[in-house]
């Protein structure tokens, strides 16, 4: 890392698990306090990098009283938090975040391209639909897949080689970038 790229020389607030106290508060909000600042209530997280850094750089915000968005700082590696901590943060990901985990590829198939996926998720058997372009799909992780369907919506697939040959065939057939 070229010296001006160290996380210490930015101007953000780094929040870490010995300055950084995130609970579960009032209402089953997220709440945030930081070792000397204040309270935040009603905190939500945003990750800054999705796909390339799913659980590092996490930007914890909330609204002020002008119902404006502020940042209370950005966690480097949620790894490095209380496992309590952990899923509280993971929690509100998951509530701004509507991504689906795809364990099977039953079936994909080309209709005038539009790829038509037939898979299994951590919720069911689910069917989408994504153009097939290649800023449909990017990687996720080293070995992974982000599929993006036509409403956006985001299907991961965490490990491609992880797949049964069967489905790994029918995936790639389609997505090989």
């Amino acid at each position: 890392m070229r010296p001006a790229e160290r996380p210490e020389d930015t101007q953000v607030r780094w929040l870490s698990p010995e300055d950084t106290h995130v609970f579960e508060g009032t209402y089953s909000l997220l709440h945030c306090s930081v070792k000397g600042d204040t309270l935040y209530r009603g905190v939500f997280a945003v990750r800054m990098f999705p796909v390339s850094h799913p659980d590092r750089y996490i930007s914890l915000r909330y609204h002020d009283r002008d119902e404006k968005v502020r940042e209370v700082g950005v966690i480097l590696d949620l790894k490095q938090f209380p496992e309590a901590a952990r899923q509280l943060v993971r929690a509100s990901l998951d509530r701004h975040y509507h991504e689906r985990v795809i364990t099977h590829v039953h079936r994909v198939r080309n209709e005038s391209g539009i790829l038509v996926f037939d898979v299994a998720t951590e919720r069911g058997r689910e069917q989408f639909m994504m153009p097939w372009r290649h800023d449909r799909a990017e990687n996720y992780s080293e070995r992974g897949k982000l599929l993006l369907d036509a409403a956006d919506n985001r299907f991961i697939v965490p490990d491609v080689m992880a797949l049964p040959v069967a489905d790994r065939r029918r995936l790639t057939k389609y997505i090989y970038w």
